[in-house]
């Protein structure tokens, strides 16, 4: 049986929720010996993550509901519901905790104790993190082809993939600067300096959580099919001899892999109706091969100088 195409991912959560969970725990321990502010905000920045990737798994079974008389078009997009609310809880718990506690340890700084649990724990939890930021990173060059990082972020329609390596990066900045705040505070005799490091970490995750959020709300709103996706489609159209003009091709992703596309086409007028009927249907047949996404395909017959053309909704004037 051919492996799905989302097997990468969901090998990539579950690797990334088997580090949190580990690590979590591990940071939890070190930081009630060593009384660490920074190990105990790593503590919850992996509880966090965890609980990100149960949702983004959550989120994946639901949309792969049948479609029904209520959502005709499926649910695939309530993944896209779901990795906005794991923004949200980046930034609401992850960054809010993690400023918080800084704050108040810079105010009532605890007594300095031996890191050397702190440095194993981070070391061992650097490991991890390591290991699952490796595997997102693979699956997402992977799946990017030919563009570039950021550009590749942009047109994504999977969000459990860039969510997970954008997580992962942070956790790793976030351990590193827990490391140099451990340290710095021991070396020169200052326990607030673990605090500021507590607050940075809460800065980068606060910073994430604004990428992730407005490439989820991009996604969740609607956001058509990739370029390349949508010439394929004009060009399938368009080399049928009775069609003499494609007026537009209009796309919207469904679902990550799922994408419903509206076509205006104007047919040469000497088609009969029940050959008109009969093109369609070839044409269907032929989008479907060329492009396996196209879950949805509605074709209009319309004149070129009647093709509605998109164009942004005129704002009224104010009287």
């Amino acid at each position: 049986m051919a492996a799905s195409k989302h097997d990468g991912s969901n090998l990539v959560i579950f690797a990334a929720l088997a580090a949190n969970l580990g690590i979590a725990v591990a940071k939890f321990i070190a930081a009630g010996i060593s009384g660490s502010s920074s190990m105990l905000t790593e503590g919850f920045h992996s509880v966090v993550d965890s609980l990100n990737q149960v949702l983004l798994l959550y989120g994946q079974h639901r949309g792969k509901r049948a479609p029904d008389e209520a959502h005709p078009f499926g649910y695939g997009r309530e993944l896209y519901f779901w990795a906005f609310v794991v923004a949200i809880l980046i930034f609401a718990v992850g960054a809010g905790v993690s400023i918080y506690e800084g704050y108040t340890h810079i105010l009532e700084p605890e007594p300095l104790r031996d890191p050397l649990i702190n440095y194993i724990v981070l070391g061992v939890a650097f490991a991890m993190e390591g290991t699952s930021w490796v595997l997102a990173m693979r699956e997402f060059a992977r799946a990017k082809g030919d563009d570039g990082w950021w550009q590749a972020v942009r047109r994504s329609k999977d969000p459990a993939g860039f969510i997970v390596l954008f997580e992962d990066s942070a956790a790793l900045g976030g351990l590193v600067i827990a490391a140099i705040g451990v340290w710095a505070s021991h070396a020169y005799a200052d326990a607030r300096i673990d605090g500021v490091a507590s607050i940075a970490i809460g800065l980068i995750l606060a910073l994430v959580a604004m990428l992730l959020a407005r490439e989820a709300k991009g996604l969740l709103i609607g956001e058509g099919a990739d370029p390349k996706v949508v010439a394929k489609v004009r060009a399938v159209v368009d080399r049928h001899a009775a069609i003499t003009s494609v007026n537009h091709v209009r796309t919207i992703h469904t679902a990550p892999d799922s994408i419903f596309v509206a076509i205006s086409a104007d047919f040469d007028d000497l088609l009969t109706m029940g050959e008109a009927e009969s093109l369609i249907e070839r044409i269907e047949d032929d989008l479907r091969v060329a492009e396996p996404m196209l879950s949805s395909i509605y074709i209009r017959p319309e004149k070129r100088e009647n093709a509605a053309v998109f164009k942004p909704a005129a704002i009224p004037p104010v009287t």
